[in-house]
């Protein structure tokens, strides 16, 4: 563990304040600006769809520019995006305000890289625990992001148009830190030709590990977006309050991220198959405990249960990637992974909305059963092949 995973571990905290941030206020305003009430989380969807039209975009600015560059790219384009995003609701543009998620996508497609980098911070023999310490990093955006939404909401005569200018400010915050870490020298590939970037993508793609590692991450990150970007709407139509949603979000979030300090020694002793398992079945309990009503606590408690789980399968799919891929191939396949990853959430973030608005937190919360035995049967298919 050295000084560049914790700066960069910084920078994930500050990434995922900014993305706890936006779920908390975007799917509100979005309620509030919407011409339609099933239309309250295209603002969310459109931040996870812009992240997966970035994608191709983002693995290219890695090629070329390298980790520093590429990443300090997508921290600016959060600040002009939180900025335009303010105006949206000053103006009561809700378009607008879709547009600017859209595009803020690019950012989040840079974030996702981080836990990536982390692996290229440290030795090979603790590149688990490298990955899992950068995403604990998250557990900042735990305590700041439910904080600064609820703080800064009343900033201007507009609600939530100051949450956004102070997100913008945690942007710079970071291009700050980003600029202190020392990333392995980039060399850009001498021949852009179609044989220098190793294997066909379909050829990794076809690898047993590669299709489990992006099947747990993008059905693991599809679940917890499905039932978190719809906590807000689903706790305000129980009639409890911004702050009680505030207070969930947090607690979800720690639960995400807290156990980033000793995941990878669990993947280390354990292995990564069983503490993906693991990860699955707290996702059932998240689920079991949501069915059985909606007071605070449980929403609080089935909220954490799923940060926990969401930790357990994220942090595990991303070190059974890392034997899937060569260095020459990084870019293209953790892209790849990303892509999926954003794909699966773009339509979460749309049926959260849809479902939570015209069904209720009860069938919602049914819906996501068959994603969480997708992912849990994918395990098992591999831990089979391996074992024969």
């Amino acid at each position: 563990m050295n000084r560049n995973l914790w700066l960069l571990a910084l920078c994930q905290g500050l990434f995922l304040t900014n993305n706890v941030a936006f779920i908390a206020i975007n799917g509100l305003v979005g309620l509030n600006l919407a011409p339609y009430g099933w239309m309250a989380t295209l603002p969310v969807m459109g931040y996870v769809v812009g992240g997966a039209l970035s994608t191709g975009l983002v693995a290219r600015s890695q090629t070329r520019w390298g980790r520093q560059v590429s990443f300090q790219i997508g921290l600016l384009v959060a600040v002009l995006s939180c900025a335009v995003a303010a105006w949206a609701i000053v103006s009561k543009d809700f378009w607008l305000l879709v547009g600017a998620t859209v595009v803020a996508g690019y950012y989040s497609a840079n974030g996702q890289l981080y836990r990536f980098a982390a692996a290229e911070l440290a030795l090979p023999a603790v590149r688990e625990k490298a990955v899992s310490l950068v995403l604990a990093g998250g557990l900042i955006g735990a305590i700041a992001g439910p904080n600064l939404a609820a703080r800064s909401r009343g900033l201007f005569e507009v609600p939530f148009a100051g949450a956004y200018i102070v997100l913008a400010g945690v942007a710079v915050v970071a291009m700050g830190l980003m600029a202190l870490v020392r990333f392995p020298a980039h060399q850009p590939p001498a021949n852009t030709g179609s044989g220098s970037g190793g294997r066909p993508m379909g050829v990794i793609m076809r690898q047993p590990e590669f299709l489990v590692a992006t099947a747990g991450a993008a059905l693991g990150y599809g679940v917890m977006n499905l039932l978190m970007a719809a906590t807000p709407l689903a706790m305000q139509q129980c009639g409890l309050g911004f702050d009680d949603a505030a207070l969930v979000l947090q607690w979800h979030v720690i639960g995400m991220f807290a156990p980033g300090f000793f995941t990878g020694n669990l993947i280390k002793r354990f292995g990564v198959l069983s503490v993906m398992g693991v990860g699955v079945l707290l996702n059932l309990a998240c689920i079991a405990i949501a069915l059985t009503g909606v007071e605070l606590h449980q929403f609080a408690v089935a909220l954490f249960l799923l940060g926990v789980g969401w930790n357990f399968l994220f942090t595990g799919s991303t070190t059974l990637s890392l034997g899937a891929y060569r260095p020459e191939e990084k870019d293209r396949a953790q892209a790849a992974i990303n892509f999926w990853v954003f794909v699966v959430m773009a339509l979460t973030s749309f049926a959260s909305g849809a479902l939570v608005t015209t069904h209720g937190w009860f069938w919602l919360n049914v819906g996501s059963l068959p994603p969480v035995l997708l992912a849990g049967a994918a395990l098992l298919w591999l831990a089979a092949r391996r074992r024969r």
